[in-house]
């Protein structure tokens, strides 16, 4: 079997969020990057338990960014890829970055396909569903359990209410979130092993961008806490329907 896995880099969440050129670019000065969590702790790491029950198993990890996102591709193979791709482009439209996924899964004939739900930037989950209907691949999002046997898949994903389960022919997208997998921390092994690993670097296919950022905004500050005295409970159910409209 052959996996390939989509990796991006999002703002670590503990970075200050600020935008420059009058709002409509972010940022990225002082900025830490991480590997998008549900990218590295679901789908990276479910695709690395698939590959030690079955070693035949190859493992291939995808990014699409500039040279600065390497380290970011690095981390990924220290955990547990065999190589990576980067396609050399700072383009954050979705469906421009599935276009560039999508052309080097087809060349490389991959059975599994696995991302995040979503990133925890944009918190877009749009584009598992894209590459999907490129490859004319089959999809399923918000997994939380995956299974592969005799190249068919089990999948259980969240639904309103409780789980669905799926079976589907490979091969098959399928975007992961909490519940799938365990997160892992890279050892020392890995860590030395990921500094030779093939990272092959390729310039972006023409894709079209279908959206643009018109400006960024940062939500309202948080009020302050109004302390309402214990002997006036009259006045907290006031504020509680005129103000904060909960009853």
């Amino acid at each position: 079997m052959k996996i390939l896995v989509c990796i991006s880099r999002t703002p670590d969440t503990t970075a200050k969020i600020a935008f420059t050129d009058n709002n409509t670019k972010f940022a990225t000065e002082g900025v830490q990057w991480i590997i998008n969590p549900y990218d590295e702790w679901y789908a990276l790491v479910r695709a690395i338990e698939l590959k030690e029950k079955d070693p035949s198993t190859v493992l291939h990890l995808i990014t699409v960014g500039t040279s600065d996102t390497e380290p970011i591709i690095r981390k990924a193979l220290a955990l547990g890829g065999d190589e990576a791709f980067r396609v050399n482009s700072d383009q954050e439209d979705p469906f421009y970055i599935a276009s560039q996924l999508a052309y080097i899964a087809k060349n490389e004939g991959y059975d599994l396909i696995l991302t995040g739900k979503e990133t925890i930037d944009h918190n877009g989950s749009s584009i598992g569903g894209m590459l999907a209907e490129i490859l004319d691949f089959n999809y399923v999002s918000l997994a939380v359990k995956l299974e592969i046997e005799a190249l068919k898949a089990t999948i259980n994903r969240e639904v309103e209410g409780g789980e669905e389960i799926l079976t589907s022919s490979l091969p098959i997208v399928v975007s992961c979130q909490k519940g799938m997998a365990e997160a892992r921390i890279p050892n020392m092994r890995g860590i030395m092993a990921a500094r030779t690993k093939s990272l092959k670097v390729s310039d972006p296919i023409d894709a079209e961008c279908l959206t643009k950022t018109s400006v960024f905004s940062l939500p309202p500050a948080k009020a302050g806490v109004r302390l309402i005295p214990a002997e006036t409970p009259e006045l907290l159910v006031k504020l509680l329907r005129e103000e904060a409209k909960v009853i």
